[in-house]
């Protein structure tokens, strides 16, 4: 039994067999957008932080029960920021659009619009295994400006998006050079 309700491509499908060319909710050049998911370790650290913060929200709820409010509206501010981290993780990256490039960071966003943007390409050399200091021999997407300067390098193959995974990480690679080519002048 087909559940076309849950896929994204649901209008591609067509009760003849034939495909019907209908853009996705989301295809617009001008909205910001990852080429690649989020590999499953990053997945997987914010699932865990969430639910450190589901048992620091039960705590809260168990101080407000035993009657200390001050203590339970620290827990529920601590709570509070550890979703905000876990969300904030999920949007490490790269992301594109029409009007540039933008790398996001877990406490910074760098937007370079595509005029700023020399290259993007991909190179071998010593890589973060995710992120640690420990560096190993790997590829990595490389921004470059036009004033000279690199941007600091997010997309590795040995990252949480990309970790064995060298397939995911070639194809978004060649995305985000893609759209490099296109929109770079």
């Amino acid at each position: 039994m087909p559940l076309t309700f849950l896929t994204a491509d649901r209008d591609l499908d067509d009760q003849a067999g034939q495909a019907v060319e209908a853009p996705l909710p989301h295809a617009g050049p001008d909205r910001w957008r990852r080429p690649y998911r989020p590999g499953p370790g990053r997945v997987g650290a914010a699932a865990v932080l969430l639910l450190l913060a589901s048992f620091v929200l039960l705590s809260a709820v168990i101080i407000v029960a035993a009657g200390a409010l001050p203590a339970a509206a620290v827990c529920a501010g601590i709570a509070v920021l550890i979703i905000g981290l876990a969300v904030r993780f999920l949007r490490v990256g790269v992301w594109v659009s029409a009007h540039g490039l933008r790398q996001v960071e877990l406490l910074r966003t760098t937007t370079l619009r595509w005029s700023e943007v020399a290259a993007v390409r991909t190179a071998q050399r010593p890589v973060r295994w995710l992120g640690v200091p420990r560096t190993v021999q790997g590829q990595a997407l490389v921004v470059e400006r036009r004033d000279g300067s690199a941007l600091r390098t997010l997309v590795t193959d040995h990252n949480a998006d990309f970790l064995a995974r060298p397939e995911a990480f070639d194809l978004a690679a060649d995305v985000l050079e893609a759209w490099a080519a296109e929109y770079c002048q």
